[in-house]
């Protein structure tokens, strides 16, 4: 072999192997993304989400029976095969206009600790998505209320929509009573 052929064959060599350090690069920051799955859903228009983990399941819209002195968010109560679940109602919880409940109306039951169970009202329910955790932004504090985004866990866009993804355990604690132990603990 020619001092000229090897000289060809080691650059050919290397760029082979700058190839496949390129690739393994791409794959190694491919694996450091860390995807995170959220049920969609909508009210008024807008696109929430919540971690799809905490979803038990999705039921038509039925028949709520009112709770006499509940908190204004909460709706009524409903009987699932013999387990009462409150029902809250997102639209009153995020100050929005109450609106009639129609064909795509959906009750979303969620688990909120490891005893209750609690049903969102919504107005349409949309999709799971598997969206980067690298790519949720932080809650803005557009009005200066830090109440506006008590729920707000993050924002995110994907394929050009804003999606408000919501910390559905901070929502439901500002409907949930005080027990006794918390109770206490502000009077002392």
């Amino acid at each position: 072999m020619s001092l000229e052929a090897a000289a060809e064959q080691l650059q050919m060599l290397k760029k082979l192997d700058k190839n496949k350090q390129e690739t393994k690069s791409r794959k190694s920051q491919q694996e450091d993304i860390v995807y995170h799955q959220w049920a969609t859903f909508r009210v008024d228009n807008e696109l929430y989400g919540i971690d799809v983990m905490q979803v038990k399941e999705v039921l038509r819209y039925s028949e709520i029976t009112p709770v006499p002195g509940a908190d204004v968010s909460v709706l009524g109560i409903i009987n699932l095969r013999g387990n009462v679940v409150t029902v809250i109602d997102t639209r009153q919880m995020f100050r929005m206009p109450r609106a009639q409940p129609d064909d795509e109306t959906r009750i979303i039951v969620v688990e909120f600790n490891e005893s209750e169970v609690i049903g969102l009202v919504v107005d349409s329910v949309d999709e799971v998505l598997n969206l980067p955790q690298n790519e949720v932004d932080r809650a803005p504090n557009a009005s200066g209320d830090e109440s506006s985004k008590r729920f707000v866990q993050g924002v995110c866009y994907h394929n050009g929509l804003l999606i408000i993804l919501l910390d559905l355990s901070k929502m439901l604690l500002t409907i949930t009573p005080a027990t006794d132990d918390e109770m206490i603990g502000t009077h002392i």
